[in-house]
């Protein structure tokens, strides 16, 4: 360890000059408080109006250019016969008293009248469908195909599928919905009660933690004005653009919790400088050319970690990360523009109604110890050495299961039994066996030369495929240039004996098969789309680490001129990401505890889960890690004292900080309560990511190790300290 305690500053203080655009900008808001909220309220309002209006609505689609299964698929669309084109979903019935050839003629009533609803294809008859009724007799599968994915459709759709089963429902036929028509069925996820209690949470947070209740009130006016805006947006992007079912979930999430942290992270400086300075439109812009700074590179680190998800060449995932970063970027322009309108509307009064004696930045102790966080920044001087591997311990034993990661996609029979299509899902496999809710779609593009193909070959050679159940006979399409045949597995879609089915279909069945023939073969349908996806995921995956450590780590860079302040930064947090993997894990794929969140048995972790946790907790670390090397750097400039700028930095920012990881950890875990299983494994992946970064990294291995690097801590090469731009993170005071 380096002891800098008598080490001169680097870089003496800039003298005071003409307020930068940062600082004039502060203040002018702070000075014309009216012309600002009644700006945010006129674009607040014409966003809301325009996305009610010309919004468009939110769909998965995991189209894979190139793929088998996306292929497979064009193929069935510009060649099948309406018994495999558009999108299929199943409506299952069931009776408990006897067969249900004894309903035929509700049965026939039935298929007729779905048959007459709007993007209907075709629907199939259960009772002269091959394979459509169960052993028994008492269990049967509709297959509905329509135009355009159902899960596009408006919610009244279903109540048209509902008046058109009605008379089998009134004959006593248990009726359920699978499939993409089942997604569409399910009830409203509860995510405005998940943002309720987040709020609520923040209030709480706030005010036991600063003591005022405009400090309490100002963030969360911000974030909330600078989300509604936000969504608002991405509800009129959503009419041009496609964006995933869980894109406007994951949009909220981030816009409200870095929305309340940017708004904090000001208002916290702007109270400290209102004490010193006395004039509130000053300190408004003070705090913004400072703490602002740090807000605009938080912001730009968290979006370009989103953005990086478009590197991974899957559109559907890029847009999820374009959705939350969208609300993040609009977040911070919110708390650089409104938060200063606020504390200038407010201008002294803004300690006027306390509940407990305001609290702010502590003030840098002359003699003895100080208050609890330069108490424990001094703890951590102490023993370094102990803390940090107390902390790289705790980190290494939650990232353990991590290395048993399982991806896989989180099917229907992971759902709540309340759920139509977990109810259609079971019934399937009590009556078909558990393949028939993953089947897969064998297309076969033929040759020129057409009986090449032998069909009864073709179909022995699926049939003894080992993991096979069944296999319909191949059969040619109206044009005879494809022959189609229906693959069902012996074991149900999350199990990983179907994909094992799948790759020696595609690897080795199939073109042995068809070996000199001049056919050629693809393995589509929606289980076999969904394993593809997981692949391409999987494979990927290390690109978009690559890509969005390597933009964090030249940013960091830039703006700190500290190459190992940045590949500390960088290492560290992937440290606590494979802490949050592993938590993730051991919770839904190991099954620890997932009952207690809803999820009562073991699931694999979805295949776009990690690459989302990813790119989502690196940007949130870097936001941490940002404010507290800004206030560390800020001493560091002034003093040159390695020690006493930990201290200060650590001390400065803690507070805040802590405050400011319990409420983006309450917005996330407020989540947990949807419906959706995938989002209950991103709120609690990211819960407890900012619990590991506020904790473990930020208050114990980050000063840690900066205690220990002493003066190396700000070591940059001459030559590369020519060659970057200059960004300051916070500027002077």
């Amino acid at each position: 360890m380096i002891d800098t305690s008598t080490t001169p500053a680097p870089h003496a203080p800039a003298p005071p000059g003409r307020p930068g655009r940062l600082h004039r900008a502060g203040r002018w808001c702070a000075r014309r408080p009216w012309w600002v909220l009644g700006v945010w309220l006129l674009v607040a309002l014409a966003a809301v109006a325009a996305d009610r209006a010309f919004g468009g609505a939110y769909e998965d689609d995991f189209a894979l250019p190139g793929t088998s299964a996306q292929t497979g698929a064009d193929l069935l669309k510009e060649h099948g016969s309406d018994g495999v084109r558009g999108t299929a979903s199943q409506i299952m019935l069931h009776t408990a008293n006897g067969p249900l050839s004894g309903h035929r003629e509700a049965i026939d009533g039935a298929v007729g009248e779905l048959a007459e609803l709007p993007e209907v294809i075709s629907v199939a008859d259960p009772l002269t469908t091959p394979g459509a009724l169960s052993a028994d007799g008492s269990t049967a599968l509709v297959t509905v195909r329509f135009d355009e994915n159902p899960t596009s459709f408006e919610k009244s759709y279903v109540d048209q599928v509902d008046g058109a089963v009605a008379g089998l429902r009134a004959d006593g036929v248990q009726v359920e919905y699978g499939g993409p028509l089942g997604q569409l069925a399910r009830p409203e996820s509860g995510a405005h009660l998940s943002e309720v209690i987040g709020l609520v949470t923040a209030v709480l947070v706030l005010l036991v933690g600063f003591g005022s209740v405009a400090a309490a009130g100002f963030p969360l006016l911000t974030a909330l004005a600078g989300l509604l805006a936000g969504i608002s947006v991405l509800g009129l992007l959503a009419a041009l653009f496609s964006f995933g079912a869980a894109a406007p979930t994951l949009a909220t999430m981030m816009g409200l919790g870095v929305g309340i942290d940017y708004a904090l992270f000001l208002i916290t400086r702007h109270r400290r400088l209102l004490r010193d300075l006395g004039d509130p439109a000053e300190a408004a812009g003070r705090a913004v050319a400072t703490s602002g700074r740090a807000v605009i590179v938080a912001a730009v680190t968290v979006a370009l970690a989103l953005g990086g998800l478009y590197a991974s060449g899957v559109t559907f995932i890029g847009t999820l990360g374009a959705a939350a970063g969208l609300t993040v970027v609009v977040a911070a322009v919110a708390a650089l523009t409104l938060a200063p309108a606020l504390l200038g509307l407010a201008g002294h009064r803004i300690d006027r109604w306390r509940v407990r004696p305001p609290v702010d930045e502590p003030d840098e102790p002359d003699h003895g110890v100080g208050d609890t966080w330069h108490r424990w920044a001094a703890t951590v001087g102490r023993r370094p050495w102990l803390f940090l591997t107390v902390g790289m311990l705790v980190l290494g034993v939650l990232a353990v299961p991590a290395a048993g990661m399982r991806l896989g996609h989180v099917d229907a029979g992971a759902g709540p039994t309340d759920h139509t299509d977990r109810r259609a899902y079971d019934l399937v496999s009590d009556g078909f066996g558990p393949g028939t809710n993953g089947q897969f779609t064998v297309v076969v593009e033929l040759g020129p030369d057409e009986g090449a193909v032998d069909p009864d070959a073709l179909h022995h050679a699926l049939a003894t495929t080992p993991g096979t159940a069944r296999v319909t006979t191949p059969t040619p399409t109206a044009d005879h240039t494809l022959l189609t045949a229906t693959v069902t597995p012996a074991t149900g879609p999350q199990d990983r004996a179907t994909s094992d089915l799948l790759d020696r279909l595609r690897d080795h069945t199939l073109p042995d098969a068809l070996a000199g023939t001049g056919a050629e073969a693809h393995v589509t349908g929606t289980t076999a789309a969904q394993l593809t996806f997981r692949d391409v995921v999987r494979d990927r995956l290390p690109v978009i680490v690559a890509v969005v450590v390597a933009a964090a780590f030249l940013l960091l860079l830039t703006v700190f001129r500290s190459l190992l302040v940045a590949l500390k930064a960088a290492l560290l947090n992937l440290l606590s990401i494979a802490a949050a993997y592993g938590v993730v894990v051991a919770v839904f794929q190991w099954g620890w505890g997932g009952g207690l969140l809803g999820v009562p048995e073991p699931v694999p972790v979805e295949s776009y889960v990690p690459m989302m946790m990813f790119a989502i907790v690196f940007g949130l670390s870097m936001d941490y890690e940002v404010f507290l090397l800004s206030r560390i750097r800020e001493a560091w400039l002034h003093t040159g004292d390695n020690r006493r700028s930990v201290a200060v930095g650590l001390a400065g920012t803690a507070r805040v900080i802590t405050c400011a990881a319990l409420i983006m950890t309450s917005v996330f875990f407020a989540f947990l309560l949807s419906t959706n299983v995938v989002i209950k494994m991103l709120a609690l992946g990211l819960g407890v990511s900012v619990v590991i970064d506020a904790t473990v990294v930020r208050l114990v291995l980050v000063p840690a190790s900066m205690y220990l690097l002493g003066r190396a801590n700000w070591w940059l090469p001459r030559r590369l300290d020519r060659v970057l731009p200059r960004l300051d993170a916070e500027g002077p005071a």
